[in-house]
């Protein structure tokens, strides 16, 4: 991000602690904050035609300030069924949660002393994902479980190499992180201007999504249409429960990249599609049976997935030994803890490529860990693009991997497993070999200044929002 745009985040930002005093939390301000950028950046960019007359951004400001905040709440409701899809999706069952008319006039004041003009310069996407960034860094919002580190991101898109026309999927899209990269990607390798009418139509109808919680939902479809990628009825992120009969209606892809989100389906129960072979109430394995039978022959794919998906026995071995007949699972990346919400939660990257006939297409894994003796990530220490530089080069410039690898052995990250190997390991691929002088003794007890570290990092953060307020209110921070 510019200067501005990370001026402009920080301030829109600290407005969250406008609302402090109606009890909002950080997720509910971004959700509010949506509802109000929506209007304000459909007049600023001329597309105010996507909304009824009388309900936009001049008719709320207009409002008396002590009648502004019941205008406002009939406005939200309003909105959910009238005016364009995009609007009616992105104020689907609203409500605000100011209960102070003063508090919705600081927000409109505060939004309409923005340099606009330099915001749309700018990119307002980046505007806006930089306010979700902001939103998964509280631990207290828990959005974190919804927004994949850019960086990761960026790194999987380069290797997957998106391409024109492709039909590209996210099943957990979240807040549309991996489509909008994968746009990007796409736009910066082919002139899209020059395309021709028919192209054009083809490129603007290649990017799906399903999407289950409404919020999250909501705030998608809104970081999409800045990015230029409205949602529609043949495209975009649709809400919906992939894991139920919806998640059939998604067109079968030539790449997914997808982060599934971790746990268990609510209630235990399982999910109701009926094209699953193995019934299991385990969401992330039955997203990776979607995901692998969503594949075209030859289609690839990168998914995150935490370590139970790698070492789970009976039904989960049964769908691994599946993934591994029907695609070539040929990478498997073990990341670092601590670049998620939850702090413990241990995650990889898997690729891999559907095969053209439904048996023996994985030869052999290699395994790359950037896990061990890797340092404990946190707001101290950022992870950044280049922790992924040497998987990069080692996996190769094609996005199914490069034939010239090299195994590593003991010492090295990079080390190559034939399928016979696996099977001997009971097909779990929870492959560990580097000694992590970084881990506790059993590998789960973390060592004191790591929790130590922790706990700096908690009072950083609440050292950040008492700076913040002060600021707000005018005030000098002391210095450290």
């Amino acid at each position: 991000m510019s200067n501005i745009t990370t001026d402009i985040v920080a301030k829109l930002w600290n407005l969250c602690n406008v609302l402090r005093d109606d009890g909002v939390t950080y997720h509910e301000y971004v959700t509010e904050l949506t509802y109000l950028l929506f209007l304000k950046m459909a007049k600023e960019t001329g597309t105010e035609d996507k909304l009824p007359e009388d309900y936009r951004w001049d008719d709320l400001e207009s409002k008396a300030a002590p009648e502004r905040l019941e205008a406002y709440k009939v406005m939200l409701i309003h909105l959910g069924t009238h005016g364009s899809l995009i609007t009616k999706e992105i104020f689907a069952a609203a409500r605000s949660f100011i209960d102070k008319p003063a508090t919705l006039t600081a927000l409109i004041t505060a939004i309409d002393t923005i340099d606009w003009y330099s915001a749309k310069t700018e990119g307002l996407g980046d505007l806006y994902e930089g306010l979700l960034e902001k939103n998964a860094g509280e631990k207290k919002s828990g959005a974190g479980q919804y927004f994949t580190p850019r960086m990761l991101i960026d790194s999987i898109v380069d290797l997957m190499q998106p391409k024109l026309g492709e039909v590209i999927q996210d099943p957990a899209a979240g807040t549309g992180g991996f489509l909008i990269a994968a746009n990007h990607f796409i736009r910066e390798h082919n002139d899209i201007e020059a395309l021709d009418q028919t192209a054009y139509k083809k490129y603007r109808l290649q990017f799906h999504g399903m999407e289950l919680v409404q919020d999250t939902h909501r705030l998608g479809l809104m970081n999409l249409m800045l990015h230029d990628l409205e949602s529609g009825e043949s495209s975009g992120i649709r809400y919906g429960d992939t894991l139920s009969s919806e998640g059939q209606k998604l067109p079968k892809a030539d790449l997914i990249l997808t982060n599934p989100p971790f746990g268990t389906k609510k209630g235990g129960g399982l999910p109701t599609r009926d094209d699953f072979t193995y019934a299991t109430s385990n969401k992330q394995l039955a997203f990776l049976q979607h995901i692998y039978r969503a594949l075209k022959p030859g289609g690839r794919a990168a998914v995150v997935l935490p370590d139970n998906v790698l070492f789970e026995s009976h039904t989960g071995a049964d769908i691994r030994r599946d993934l591994m007949e029907k695609c070539n699972l040929h990478t498997i990346l073990r990341l670092p803890t601590g670049i998620f919400y939850a702090q413990g939660v241990k995650t990889n990257v898997l690729f891999f490529t559907r095969g053209k006939t439904e048996k023996d297409n994985t030869a052999g894994v290699w395994v790359y860990d950037l896990r061990a003796n890797m340092p404990q990530f946190g707001k101290r220490t950022p992870l950044t693009r280049a922790h992924f530089a040497e998987f990069e080069k080692a996996y190769g410039s094609a996005p199914n991997g490069s034939a010239a690898r090299v195994d590593t052995g003991e010492e090295g990250r990079f080390r190559y497993f034939s399928r016979e190997d696996i099977s001997k390991r009971g097909d779990s691929l929870d492959i560990a070999w580097l000694k992590d002088e970084s881990d506790g003794a059993d590998g789960e007890i973390e060592k004191p200044e790591v929790l130590a570290q922790e706990v700096i990092d908690e009072i950083e953060g609440a050292l950040d929002e008492l700076r913040a307020l002060m600021d707000e209110l005018g005030v000098e921070a002391a210095e450290q």
